[in-house]
Formats: C-alpha cells, structure tokens, sequence
C-alpha cells in the first residue's frame, strides 16, 4: 500500500511547537516528523475520540503483547512482558530512574556529541555529568575506551545513560561494541539506562542491536527505554515503555515511576499505541526508504554545491550531522546566521556537548520537496556567512 510521504501538511496554528516560527521559516531542527502518522492509528485515535468519553485508561494485555511481539518480530530480541512498565514518557523515565538508583553527587556518564536533555536529566537531579566523549576521526564516530573504562573506574560513578542508536550522528552501535560497554560496566558495577527511542528508524538495509539482547549480563544490569513515539510521530500522545529484565531493578524503577506520577497513559495512548505495533509495518518500511532518499538528497546536494560541510553518515534516525569545521568554530553563530537570512531552522551543534560547536543538526523528515527547500536556503546562508567572513 503506498503512503503520501510527498504531502505537504500545513501545520503552522496547530500549536506544534516545531512551526512555531514566522510564515517564511522552515524548521528542519527539533526531533519531531512533518508525515502523518499511519492510517491505522489515525483509525485507532478517531474510533475512540468518537467514543466521547476520556476517562482513566487501564494498560491491557494487548498493550504488552503488542509491544513483545513487534521486538521479537522486528528485532529478535524476546521480551517476556513482565519485563514492561509502562512510562508517560522516555524522558520523564530517565529522570524518574536517575532520581530513583542514584543518590546526589553521584556521577552519571554520557557519550558527548549526545542528546541535550541527557545534560537536564542529570543536572536538575543534582547528579554530576560526567562525559566519555565520542571520537571523531575522518568522518566517522567511535567510542574512547580507554577514557571509558577511566572514568566508570571512579567509584562515584553509578550510572552511564546510553544512546542506542545514538542521536545526533545517527550511529548503530555493533553488537561487540555494546558487549564490550557492558562488560566494562558489569565490571565496575555501573548501570546501564539504554535510550532507544530511535531504534525502528534505521537504513532499510540495516538493523540495530537492542542492548539487553547481547548477554544475560547487559540484561540484567540495563534499563531500556522504548517508545512508538520517535518511529510513528506520536510524541504528543506521550507513550513509552520501560523494559528491565532484573526482578530487583524493575520493583524500585516501577515504585520510580508511581511515586513521580509517571506511570499512567492517557486517553488515547494504548490505542495508538497497539495499532502501530500490531498494524504499522508496511507504514514503517515504505518511510524508511523515504527517509534515506532524503538523507542520499542532502548527502549529494551538500558534496556538489557546499563542499566546506560534510555530512556524517548516519544509519539511524532521520537526523543528519554536518560537520561545518572548515567554515565555522561556532555554529551557535552560524545557525542564527542562517536563519535569520534564509530563514531556516537548524540545530546547533553546540547544544549537544561541548566537543560539537562545529556542527549543525538537520532534520530530514519532511516531504523531499521541503528537503530541496531546504538545502537551497542553506547553501544561500552559507554563501553569505562565508562572504561576511
């Protein structure tokens, strides 16, 4: 069945926080997509909005069964649904988590360029970040172990918050790799929270490795975060799950998640929630593809007509990273820049750790056409900026 990935949804006064901008911007910047979810949960959502009725919601079997059998299917990884507890969102889980098994002071360790709400999840808890920062080296993003191993060595560190894959590069971390993470954190008795939000949205020719799936010891020392909400454009419906195999983890997180008032759906969220897994394959399959043609788009358009930025290969996520080092040291400047003269939205790089300032962040999920838009208004920012220069 073929879907409209092409269709130009207006979603100015909507209240969506991504168009929240002037009538001649175009934001490509924060993790949110411009499709329409699939047909089936669109389906799902009317039939109980016609219901008239939105009190408090239960979490049913059909909602554990549906998200087991979407992992074992899609990914290979067999969850026993005893596993699960349902959080309203990852976030609120990664600060319920961090609030619930780690005591002030502590050290919670991130990989750096990463996720910018890891740095307020850790910070407004009172913890102290601590970060093992990615390698960049031509071109590409690799974990330094021997700086990892240091710094999960200090006995203050309690807790490492993986991405998996990781935003913003877009990596897939191999299966050895993360053995080799888990390891390394079984050894210093380190727990593992694993954000995989972004699992489902890979190249279709690749799949990612859910961590707790690599050992019984990743297993039992991991807390993984999952959602439909990243892969269906549900974030709105602020829906997710919590996956912890250890009996002994998953009572405190679980005692967590009731005591912060987290662990409730609301009224539309298990029906959204078993359509996308039970009925959204073929929806996800044919939008992957749409993604990567994007993503081949920018990756061309920006080697033949702005050779000064590379763009990182990116095999998850609809997120690219463009490595503007040869045009700026601050693209906190340059993202303003452009925006304000082109009036494109992008991310600064800045905002994902320290050893980014040189980056920009680019969302890719939104019709090709918007894309096109895009990557014109910003080859005419960049000719600018450099001129200025």
């Amino acid at each position: 069945m073929p879907f409209d990935f092409d269709k130009l949804t207006d979603r100015q006064n909507s209240y969506s926080l991504k168009w929240q901008v002037k009538n001649n911007e175009l934001p490509m910047w924060v993790a949110d997509m411009d499709f329409e979810t699939a047909p089936e949960i669109i389906n799902a959502i009317v039939n109980k909005a016609k219901k008239g009725i939105f009190g408090y919601t239960i979490i049913p079997d059909e909602y554990f069964n549906a998200v087991c059998n979407w992992w074992s299917k899609r990914h290979q990884f067999f969850i026993d649904k005893e596993w699960i507890v349902y959080s309203s969102g990852v976030v609120p889980a990664l600060s319920s988590i961090i609030r619930k098994l780690t005591r002030v002071g502590e050290n919670v360790l991130i990989q750096p360029p990463v996720y910018n709400i890891f740095y307020n999840c850790i910070a407004n808890n009172g913890r102290h970040l601590i970060e093992n920062k990615l390698l960049y080296q031509q071109g590409e993003y690799q974990i330094d172990f021997a700086d990892l191993e240091q710094k999960l060595a200090d006995p203050q560190t309690t807790l490492m918050l993986l991405c998996n894959p990781h935003n913003p590069i877009g990596k897939l971390w191999s299966k050895n790799t993360l053995q080799k993470i888990g390891e390394l954190c079984a050894k210093y008795h380190v727990l593992i929270i694993s954000d995989e939000i972004h699992c489902d949205l890979t190249h279709p020719d690749y799949h990612y490795t859910p961590f707790a799936s690599v050992s019984e010891a990743c297993a039992q020392n991991s807390i993984t975060c999952i959602a439909p909400t990243k892969t269906f454009n549900l974030a709105g419906l602020q829906t997710a799950s919590v996956l912890i195999p250890n009996p002994v983890l998953r009572h405190k997180v679980n005692r967590g998640l009731n005591t912060d008032e987290i662990a409730e759906p609301n009224s539309f969220a298990i029906e959204a929630t078993i359509a996308a897994f039970t009925q959204g394959e073929s929806w996800l399959t044919e939008l992957n593809h749409y993604i990567q043609k994007n993503k081949d788009l920018v990756a061309t358009y920006i080697k033949a007509n702005i050779p000064k930025i590379t763009v990182v290969v990116s095999d998850a996520t609809y997120l690219l990273w463009l490595d503007c080092s040869a045009i700026t040291d601050s693209t906190r400047q340059l993202s303003a820049f452009i925006r304000e003269k082109t009036g494109l939205y992008l991310s600064s790089g800045e905002d994902y750790g320290e050893n980014s300032k040189t980056f920009l962040r680019m969302n890719v999920a939104t019709s090709y056409l918007r894309v096109q838009e895009g990557l014109l208004r910003l080859k005419n920012g960049i000719n600018e900026y450099t001129k200025r220069s």
